[in-house]
């Protein structure tokens, strides 16, 4: 039986993180499942988006993590369903070699990719924070006291949290692959960054995407950080070199 029976008592937001497991692959979904309940997750393995919809128009689920080619269907289509219909955080797993895919993924909203082969251990941190990012309580960091912020003009990054915050202090959500790209702009600040040097930045996942994936990432950050993205006074472009992060007051 593949659906973990933790469907109907897990959270939001009364327990441990329920993950959704949509892959056509048995033996994929297994070892997944087995990994998230080892790892404090309440995982419910699903072979297709119709074993999805079928837990009805409100299911208990914190995070849909999806294998962009299912059989006989659309990742990304189903991504952008369960995203629109039920608002929930989607992590997607992609093959090699899918770089367009993952391009149209970036572009509708994907909060973060796992490619396979996969590191145990990566994605179950990618999923922890994705669901922080979210603010299920459940992986929220213990000691707030610790945080780590770095200001840029009217907003702060919170490093601990991993949260982007506006002069008012509300966040602004960020992917992960977002927030990474600009937590290394603000730790390197004044600086022209190479386009290589981002993608190598990004991890391993992101690396062996093609150059249109980091001008994806810098439009969505530029929407959220500057006041007028197609006039960026802090992440700015160096035509020919790469990227430089000015650190100042917008006007």
């Amino acid at each position: 039986m593949e659906h973990v029976p933790m469907a109907q008592a897990g959270s939001p937001y009364g327990g441990d993180p329920v993950v959704a497991i949509i892959d056509d692959d048995p033996d994929l979904r297994r070892t997944v499942a087995e990994l998230l309940a080892e790892n404090g997750f309440a995982p419910i393995a699903l072979p297709d988006g119709a074993s999805f919809l079928a837990l009805g128009p409100k299911p208990r689920v914190d995070l849909a993590l999806i294998d962009l080619r299912l059989r006989g269907e659309n990742g990304l289509t189903l991504a952008i369903r369960i995203r629109e219909t039920y608002g929930i955080p989607i992590v997607m797993l992609t093959g090699r070699g899918d770089e367009m895919d993952k391009i149209i993924g970036l572009e509708t909203g994907a909060d973060d990719y796992m490619m396979k082969p996969f590191n145990p251990r990566e994605l179950v941190a990618r999923l922890r924070a994705v669901l922080r990012r979210t603010g299920h309580p459940m992986v929220q960091p213990q000691d707030r006291s610790a945080n780590t912020l770095r200001a840029f003009g009217r907003m702060r990054l919170d490093q601990t949290r991993r949260e982007l915050l506006d002069q008012n202090g509300t966040e602004i959500p960020l992917t992960n692959a977002e927030y990474r790209l600009l937590d290394y702009f603000l730790r390197h600040p004044g600086r022209i960054i190479p386009r290589t040097e981002l993608l190598t930045e990004l991890g391993n996942d992101l690396s062996h995407y093609m150059d249109r994936t980091i001008d994806v990432l810098i439009l969505r950050l530029r929407r959220k950080i500057e006041s007028v993205p197609s006039k960026p006074v802090h992440l700015q472009t160096r035509r020919g070199q790469g990227y430089i992060f000015v650190i100042g007051e917008q006007p």
